[in-house]
């Protein structure tokens, strides 16, 4: 089995960028499935039900989110009535939509981190167990670890090494260099990166990030434009274990 794991999406600069290469990164990689971190994909914060079937109609398998789901509220029908979309499985009961989604062979399980993350949440990795006691063994499985504190991503990984296929960790927007198969054979990676503009700050415009920082006034970050990057990652696992043989990073820029 051949998966890429795309990094969080921001804005149009990175949804148009995603939507043109995956059918060719399809082919070129012989992908079984594509995932993608969405949760920044409508305006740089969010997710719409247009945006969502803009990734599902290029070819992106199942959508992961995160802290920013529920910023544009007519998403929330959509996460209760489309499979193929998860938000974090421990955000509290009553929230809209659902934490595991399946394709084929492959299931994905979202959770968010409590760590520096501005909510309170319920246990990550409790609800990551009770999750996996409805998956039947036969599923391939990666878990998107939205999170802010790389020992919590990390913590993560080694919690569920040979349980699942991938852990991989999602939010900070810039690609770790810790690729690697854990010893019981799940893939693991702290952060995909981001599908979004090079020229940016984890995908807003330079200016308005540096004038928040210089002068400590609110000020609106718009998602950036110009040439793309595509941070993802390409997981290979074994079609009888379910257990990963290799993990690797494979980023693209588009338009320079």
């Amino acid at each position: 089995m051949r998966m890429l794991f795309l990094g969080d999406i921001v804005g149009s600069c990175g949804r148009d960028a995603v939507v043109a290469a995956v059918p060719k990164l399809r082919r070129e990689l012989a992908l079984d499935y594509v995932v993608a971190n969405g949760e920044n994909i409508a305006g740089g914060r969010g997710i719409t039900p247009a945006t969502a079937d803009d990734l599902f109609s290029c070819g992106v398998d199942l959508i992961s989110g995160g802290n920013h789901t529920f910023n544009h509220r007519e998403v929330y029908a959509y996460l209760d009535e489309t499979p193929g979309i998860v938000r974090p499985l421990n955000y509290p009961a009553g929230a809209p939509g659902h934490g595991v989604a399946t394709a084929g062979e492959l299931t994905l399980v979202n959770v968010i981190g409590r760590a520096f993350m501005a909510s309170d949440y319920d246990d990550p990795f409790r609800a990551v167990d009770e999750a996996l006691k409805g998956v039947p063994a036969e599923q391939f499985v990666i878990v998107d670890v939205h999170a802010e504190a790389t020992s919590e991503k990390q913590a993560m990984g080694w919690y569920l090494d040979g349980r699942v296929t991938a852990v991989v960790g999602t939010h900070t927007h810039v690609p770790t260099a810790d690729t690697r198969v854990l010893p019981r054979g799940t893939a693991y990676c702290t952060d995909a990166g981001m599908c979004g503009a090079r020229d940016s700050v984890i995908g807003d415009e330079i200016e308005a990030v540096l004038s928040r920082f210089l002068t400590q006034m609110p000020t609106r970050l718009p998602p950036a434009k110009g040439v793309a990057q595509i941070n993802g990652l390409l997981i290979e696992a074994d079609n009888a274990t379910k257990r990963a043989l290799s993990i690797t990073r494979h980023d693209v820029v588009i338009g320079r």
